[in-house]
This record gives C-alpha cells, structure tokens and sequence, in this order.
C-alpha cells in the first residue's frame, strides 16, 4: 500500500482533546469582551523530546493570528488563556512541535551531572543558537551570509548576545564557561523567545468563540403587558403609559423592559377571561393571537399607539439606560395577513381547513401554528428574517422568542445569524422548556440566552445539582442561563400559598445565581399566587385579560428587588454566572455560595427554608479567597449593612425567613 500523499512522516505531535470544544468545532462557544478564555489540550508525541506549543487566536476582522505560550499542566495537559476584547467571531486553534532545543539542555543537565565532557554536544548547541540568531533578525557571521561591520553595528543586543553565545560554545579553550551558559536560564530564555519551530503540527480544527455585546453576560429584566400600563382602571394602556412606569422600573434597577407582542389581535375564535373558548363584547383577546385585517408581526395594534409612538418609547428607554425587548411568536391568528395571502404555509386537515394549535389537552382555536414543512419553507424563512430585520430598524436590539422548540434548529440558526450580519448588537431569548437536549441544541444555534428550569427547582439538593450541571460542564461555554422565577405563563406551586418569605427566596436566588435573571413585573411584585385550579397557570391571567395594577405600592419585596439590583451593579462577582462554587453547611436547608471576580468577593447565605428558623455552621472556602487561616476577616452584609469578624473556615450563621432569609457577605480583608 502506497504512503498517503496528505501525510507528512516528520510530524510527531498529537494534539487532542482540546476544551472548550464543541461538537468538534461544529459550534462556537460564548463571551463577552473582556471575558478570559482558558484553552487546554492533550499534547504528546512518540518518544522523550521536549515539546512546545502555541494558542493562536484572532477576531475574524484580523488578518494575522497572535500567540500566546502554552504551558505543561500535568500528564501531557496543557494549557493558556487570552482575551476576547471585542464583540464579533474568534477564531482560536492550537499548534505544537518537538522542542529540540529544550531537548537538547535537558539532556545536558543529565550528561553533566554525570561527569560526561560534552564537547560535541556544544558544536550542537551552537547550531541551535545559530538558528535564535537568524530568527532574531540577525545574519551568521560564519556561513554563506557574512555580516558587514556596518550591519554588526546596527544589531539589536539579542544578535549581538546570541552572536557571542555562538562563538563561545565552538571555542574549546572556553568549555567551562559555555558549559554554565548551556545549563542556564538565558539559554532557556532565548529558546523560548526565538524558537525552532520544525515540523510544526496544527489541530485539524480552527475553533470559534461568539463574542455578544456586554448586556448578553449582564441584564435585568422586567416584563409587562403595555395594555396593563394605564394609571386608570377600564382605560387600554399605550405606549405613553408604559413611558410614564420607566422611571419607577429603572429605579428599580431593571435594564431589560419585555413586552409580549404588541401587534394587532384577531377576532376569530377570539379567547375571553380564563382562557374561555366564549369572548365577551369588549374582552383584548390574547396577545399571542397575531394578526388582523390591521396588520401582522410587523404591525403595531392600534389602541397601544403607532410604529412612531413604540420607536419614541424605545428612545424613552434609552435615556433611562434601558432596551425594549420584543415577543416573537411564530403563529397567527386565523385574520393574520398570512393566513390568508400564504395558506400554504399552514398545516391542512383531510377537509381541508387549518390545523390550530394543540398541545393536548390544550386548545388553542384562536392561533395557527405555521407549518415549517411547507414547500414553500425559503419563502417563509426570508419573510420571518424581514420581519425581524423591520423590528431592528424600529431600534429593536433584544427579541425574546416564544416556543423556539416548535420550530426547526436549522431556521433558528440560519435567521440569527443573517440578522446578526446586519445588526450584530442583537440578542435572542429561548423561551424553550423542553426536553434538556432540545434546550441545548438551541443554545448551540444561535440564542445567546436561554430560559430554564430554575423555576421548578426548589430545595437546596436540587438547586445545587442544576447549577453545577449549568457552571461546571460543557454547558458552561454556550448556555447562558436567564431565571425567571415566574413567567406571565407560569405560575409555579412553590409560590401557590403567596407566602411572603418564598417570593423572598425565589426572587433572590435568582438574581443571585445567574448574572442574567427577570420577572413578571407588577404580578410578582405584589406577589399574586392563586392558580388556575389544577394547573400551573394564574387564575384571571393577564394574558386573557387587562389588568389594573397599583404601579404606586411598594412593599418588602419591592425594597429587596431594589436593593440587589443595586448591589449587583456595583459587585462584578455578581456579573458572572459560571464563577460559582459551593459552599458546605451543617443544615441541609441552608444554602452557601462564592462569587468572585478579582478582588470583590461574595458570600451569600440562603434559608431555603420558607417557614422556619434555621442555623448553621459554613465552610468558607478561605484557601480560594486567599485568607490565611489564621486571619480575621471582615465580612460585611449588603443588604442590612451589618458586619461581622470571621475567623477560619467555620463560621455561624442564623436566618429567620420572617425577618430576612438571606445573607449577601461581601468579604472585606
């Protein structure tokens, strides 16, 4: 059998099993900038050389890579780091090769510590030398490339170092000298400074990185029905009334205002209060019903005002350091435009009318689901991408989508990247609770973030496994995680009993653990909680209905909301999810946890434990934070201002879910 022509035989480096890698390079991972990327890989090869190796990495708009040296971890790992400054697509790979310098000096460490004279082996040394002196810019003075005086004059002082070095080590009359400088870490440096890269291997993939603007990493979102927004009750709210609530939520330290659709409503099988297949005269209809002979996804519905009055609120925002994120819900109405101009991309029954949507028991004879198995499916795709493209030339930047699990991954991935070429600053929501693969798969498409199941998990087991699965595996690099502790469609049981201290606890497990959280507005402020009777739906839900809500009542929830949202703008350990570690504790329902981002170290103390006091010893992990164990130590609570001296690992801590039941440390040394 004849050599493959593509196989090199003089390469002998192995490269494999490089992190983060995902899907073998099929998907990039995320960041934001200023994000620190840590890359390691198996490197090995055949026999006992020395090796060394390389991360390379750019943005794609660079035409050169930069390097950075990776170093030998441990068992043939290596590792190295670097960057990512700027929004947009890196490319990262890694290359190795046999260090036949460092091999070299290690092998004359053995032969002197032998007793050997190595005469010979410095005539080799000097070759390698020769190599550092070419590659540093410099010509050899005893080859075919004789250097002028002039040129020799000119030479930057490694030349003229290396030059020297290479003349010492071929004078015989100096051995004892040059045997010291072979031993020495100037050799090293130079070696390492101006290496012989001979044979070089290069993994078989260039990897990508997905750098997202900062508020993908960052954000706090608040949601609300515009038509809820209205100080008078029985009167439609605008987009003018939701302008007048942004300087009581921003306040409230939100930077995220998500509103679902704002398009026009059908009227055709039109639902009414609790979900009732019968509407009254007068009753909105369901947001999530698009479309009308007024208009579909591109259309404003008229009682919330005009495209100018929605661009006006989205400027409003702004000043208030704001964005308004949009719904996106791929389904009509049966009077929505496409339904009846495009009744090819919806699915027919054998008597030849259109499927609505189901999700049995559930009925929804009010919407059409659009049907992606279509002949037509390109020109539906490029319709969805104008749509989306009209809603960015609104000033749309975040675009929140409902049921993405409903649709196919290859959609999702070609529509965001297409929008992301004209508008890289866009940012999608998943809104997907599904199965935990399908949930991933679109997070490896294209969302930057992704809902989750944080609202189902309760007890401190639980908690703990789910974020150790989100922060400690593979997920870490390209789901970013966004809790909602209720969602307008979701009402959890842990919250059936409107119990003030769990609204407390959920709320703030929340905007602690994960760097991007959000609720359902005025609903979880004033902790509504009686359900639709057997189901994990609000009784009297906004969305078949407009509520009227008292924008001006405060309570303690409130103030909480208000107070971390605070401290998690001025702590950057609170702007990071993936920089968690847990804590032990002596009680099963208290819960400890560590966030740090350089110097600013957090310590939150969580009872998870709604209806009784609970006490406990916590292991602070002071070997992490660099507190020598016999140090005293500060720890100072942000929420009631109270500080405390520690001292060691141990320490004691007592919450009453009546009074506060939690703790937000900030370590003070």
């Amino acid at each position: 059998m004849s050599i493959p022509v593509n196989l090199s035989g003089q390469s002998r480096v192995v490269i494999e099993r490089v992190s983060p890698e995902l899907d073998g390079g099929r998907f990039p991972i995320k960041a934001v900038p200023g994000d620190v990327i840590a890359v390691e890989a198996d490197i090995f090869a055949d026999g006992h050389d020395y090796l060394s190796a390389v991360l390379l990495y750019k943005h794609s708009d660079d035409a050169n890579w930069s390097e950075t040296a990776m170093t030998l971890l441990n068992n043939d790992r290596w590792g190295a780091s670097f960057v990512v400054e700027k929004q947009g697509r890196y490319l990262y790979t890694i290359e190795g090769w046999a260090d036949h310098p460092g091999s070299w000096q290690h092998e004359i460490h053995l032969k002197v510590a032998d007793g050997q004279r190595i005469t010979s082996e410095l005539l080799a040394g000097a070759k390698y030398i020769d190599g550092m002196l070419v590659r540093a810019g410099g010509t050899l003075a005893d080859g075919k490339k004789k250097s002028s005086k002039k040129n020799v004059a000119e030479e930057s002082t490694d030349v003229k170092t290396l030059r020297e070095l290479a003349a010492l080590f071929r004078d015989e009359n100096r051995y004892d000298e040059a045997v010291s400088v072979a031993e020495s870490d100037q050799f090293t440096f130079y070696a390492n400074r101006y290496p012989e890269r001979q044979h070089v291997v290069r993994y078989v993939h260039e990897l990508g990185i997905e750098v997202d603007r900062a508020r993908a990493g960052f954000s706090t979102w608040y949601c609300l029905f515009p038509r809820s927004a209205s100080k008078e009750e029985g009167r439609h709210g605008t987009f003018k009334d939701v302008e007048a609530l942004l300087p009581r939520i921003s306040g409230m330290g939100f930077d995220v205002l998500y509103l679902p659709p704002i398009h026009p409503i059908g009227t055709t099988h039109r639902k009414g209060k609790n979900n009732s297949v019968t509407c009254q005269p007068g009753e909105p209809g369901v947001p999530y019903g698009i479309g009308s002979p007024e208009g579909g996804h591109d259309s404003i519905h008229p009682e919330l005002g005009t495209v100018e009055d929605f661009k006006h609120l989205i400027a409003i925002a702004a000043n208030y350091g704001m964005e308004v994120a949009m719904d996106l819900a791929i389904q009509c109405s049966p009077d929505h435009p496409w339904a009846i101009e495009h009744p090819e991309w919806f699915k027919k029954r054998p008597d030849g009318t259109i499927q609505y949507a189901e999700n049995p028991p559930k009925k929804y004879q009010d919407i059409y689901p659009i049907y992606f198995e279509t002949d037509d499916w390109r020109s539906l795709w490029e319709e969805l991408k104008r749509v989306l493209l009209v809603w960015a030339s609104w000033g749309v930047r975040i675009v929140r989508v409902d049921n993405p699990h409903t649709k196919p991954f290859g959609f999702w991935e070609w529509v965001i990247a297409e929008v992301k070429r004209e508008y890289p600053d866009m940012i999608f929501l998943s809104e997907a609770f599904t199965k935990p693969k399908v949930m991933q798969e679109l997070a490896k498409r294209g969302f930057a973030h992704s809902y989750t199941y944080y609202t189902w998990r309760n007890s401190k087991a639980e908690l703990q496994e789910y974020l150790t699965e989100l922060t400690q595996t593979d997920m870490k690099y390209y789901f970013r995680p966004n809790f909602w502790p209720t969602t307008h469609d979701i009402n959890p049981p842990s919250l059936h009993s409107g119990h003030e201290p769990q609204f407390l606890i959920r709320y703030f497990l929340a905007a602690t653990l994960s760097s991007n959280y959000g609720i359902y507005g005025p609903s979880f402020e004033l902790m509504e909680h009686v359900p639709f009777p057997n189901k994990e739906e609000y009784l009297n839900s906004e969305k078949y209905e407009i509520r009227f809500w008292d924008w001006n009542k405060t309570n303690k929830l409130t103030y909480l909301i208000t107070l971390v949202n605070r401290i998690r703008h001025e702590n950057a350990a609170m702007q990071r999810t993936n920089n968690l570690t847990f804590c032990n504790v002596s009680d099963d329902a208290i819960m400890a946890y560590v966030k740090t981002a350089g110097d600013n170290r957090l310590l939150i103390v969580v009872n998870t434990d709604a209806y009784n006091r609970r006490a406990a010893m916590v292991q602070v992990p002071i070997w992490q934070l660099g507190i020598d164990p016999e140090q005293s130590y500060a720890v100072h609570d942000l929420l009631t201002e109270a500080y405390y001296t520690w001292k060691g690992e141990w320490n004691y801590v007592e919450l009453d879910p009546y009074v506060l039941p939690m703790h937000l440390f900030r370590i003070e040394v």
